[in-house]
């Protein structure tokens, strides 16, 4: 969402931008996994508006159909205090799918999928860049913009600009275990959502309880930032069952199937809060959510903040 926006912000204004992704497309966390008669949000469950230039932002998203409120039945669940849910809070999503609105902001981007780029080098004609798929690019490019999790954005810029890899390692980035279900009926449950704080869950929620899905019932199970750091490398299987039993625990049947997912690099322990990262000296810019409140909110702020350094440089 960071390098969508800044990029989209910077092609709106009229320079030209080529956005190079590792995935098969464009939505990074914002994800879904699809099945034959099924589709699940792995990823961000929901995204929120609270600053009001993203909120337009929302909006039009929800005008061009890619984004629409959600509101489920939220419920906390365990035995320490944790902070209520804000039940008044706005939650949206994409539509009907959300990869939605990534996808609307790549839609008039030049974007290359299956592209990872793993060396950066500033040359007399500028920068040039090296994917481990297709070799050094065969043009130079007046500025880079990193949009990447912040371990991969430091070895990135270990040599070309140590400052700003500097940056990148002081962020505590944590992974988190995804589980997508499958039901042949809708569960008999007094929530959609909730909040778990006990055992290895943090949050669950009906997926197909959001507007626009179609399929088969489906849930989302998301394991809390502590366990999945301290099971990031177990078997997937083993994970699994771990969750799959917490779930039970809460008087759900278990499911027809079920898919794993692991985040390595899901949220920040404390983002650093600094909107973004630009050295206007090398042309060489830094953003996304680790960079500013961690949500998706902030990725989008982020991207659109290192976009307006770059057009004040070529508007000079």
């Amino acid at each position: 969402m960071a390098g969508l926006s800044c990029a989209f912000h910077l092609q709106t204004r009229g320079l030209e931008t080529s956005v190079f992704d590792k995935s098969g497309g464009p939505s990074g966390r914002m994800s879904t996994r699809l099945g034959d008669d099924w589709q699940c949000d792995h990823g961000a469950p929901y995204f929120t508006a609270r600053h009001p230039d993203f909120r337009a932002e929302v909006t039009r998203w929800q005008q061009a159909g890619v984004a629409g409120l959600w509101e489920p039945r939220l419920q906390l669940l365990g035995e320490q205090p944790l902070q209520d849910p804000d039940q008044a809070l706005d939650r949206f999503v994409g539509v009907p799918r959300m990869t939605a609105p990534a996808h609307l902001l790549a839609k008039d981007l030049a974007l290359t999928p299956h592209s990872t780029i793993h060396q950066v080098q500033r040359r007399a004609d500028g920068w040039h860049l090296l994917s481990a798929e297709q070799g050094w690019l065969g043009r130079p490019f007046d500025s880079v913009l990193v949009a990447l999790p912040a371990p991969q954005a430091a070895p990135l810029l270990q040599q070309c600009a140590p400052a700003l890899a500097s940056v990148a390692d002081r962020a505590n980035m944590r992974g988190c275990w995804a589980l997508m279900l499958r039901f042949a009926a809708a569960l008999d449950l007094p929530f959609d959502a909730a909040i778990v704080n006990q055992g290895p869950l943090r949050w669950v929620a009906r997926d197909s309880s959001k507007p626009g899905r179609s399929g088969i019932e489906t849930w989302v199970l998301h394991a809390s930032a502590d366990w999945s750091s301290a099971h990031l490398e177990q078997d997937a299987d083993w994970v699994a069952a771990a969750l799959l039993q917490a779930f039970g625990e809460l008087g759900t049947p278990a499911p027809q199937a079920w898919t794993v997912h692991r985040w390595r690099y899901a949220g920040t322990a404390h983002p650093l809060n600094q909107g973004c990262i630009w050295d206007a000296t090398h042309n060489l810019g830094l953003c996304g959510d680790w960079l500013n409140d961690g949500t998706v909110e902030g990725a989008w702020l982020s991207g659109r903040q290192l976009a307006q350094h770059v057009l004040r440089l070529n508007t000079r």
